[in-house]
């Protein structure tokens, strides 16, 4: 779904700012909406057995702090460059502002991953499928997104699109690591879940919403974060 996302670029189309804004709008809500309907809500329920209705509450609020917090700490140390708020991270400046970007979505795209193979790594059909295709539609603007800002820091439409479809390689390890997390003992289940829940949500605050509301298409994009979070709610209803 990155490479679907990143082909217009390949076919010549441009894409106004206002819908790459909108269509990065729509995939905050649909992290956001799979953060608390397909994470944060069966991590309370898996955790509750083992520590009752107020203990649950303290290991999901734990969870998506830690998550929170690492993304936060990979946000600071590696290097990396968003679409429009400049370069950051230890050595930033020496490399190519190609890798800084790819190195960018990577960090967004490896807890999305995570959260998939954690839906998955429960056991339960009904949880997983849900994220996958949430998170599959999200990732279609994400890979315009950074198709378009590689073609306009001049690189050709082909190495934009090859580019943006190889930030979305990233994911399937995410994927592999959450199922390994939480097939060792059941008991990380809930903490698996809020985790990726946490990283998410630290992504949609810090680095899309701000993006999106950058350069003034707040309506449009606040329009997008709604129907992102209205189809994942639906989704997560309608397969779970």
């Amino acid at each position: 779904m990155t490479a679907v996302g990143a082909l217009p670029v390949l076919l010549g189309r441009n894409v106004s700012a206002p819908a790459a804004d909108a269509l990065l709008g729509f995939a905050a809500g649909v992290m956001m909406s799979a953060s608390f309907f397909s994470l944060i809500l069966p991590g309370l329920e898996a955790a509750t057995p083992d520590y009752g209705e107020t203990g649950a509450a303290f290991v999901a609020a734990a969870g998506i702090a830690i998550g929170a917090g690492f993304v936060a700490l990979l946000n600071h140390t590696i290097p990396h460059e968003h679409f429009g708020g400049g370069r950051e991270g230890v050595g930033a400046a020496k490399l190519a502002k190609i890798w800084l970007f790819v190195i960018a979505i990577v960090i967004h795209n490896f807890p999305e991953g995570m959260a998939v193979g954690v839906g998955f790594g429960g056991g339960n059909i009904e949880n997983g499928l849900p994220l996958a295709i949430g998170i599959g539609l999200q990732n279609a603007p994400e890979g315009l997104a950074v198709a378009i800002a590689l073609l306009a820091n001049g690189y050709s439409r082909r190495m934009s699109v090859m580019t943006a479809a190889a930030t979305g390689l990233i994911e399937p390890v995410g994927g592999v690591l959450g199922v390994l997390a939480v097939s060792v003992s059941e008991a990380m289940l809930p903490w698996g879940m809020t985790f990726a829940a946490g990283a998410m949500l630290y992504i949609i605050s810090h680095e899309i919403i701000p993006e999106t509301h950058a350069r003034g298409n707040q309506n449009v994009a606040t329009t997008g974060f709604l129907g992102g979070l209205i189809l994942m709610m639906l989704l997560d209803v309608i397969f779970g």
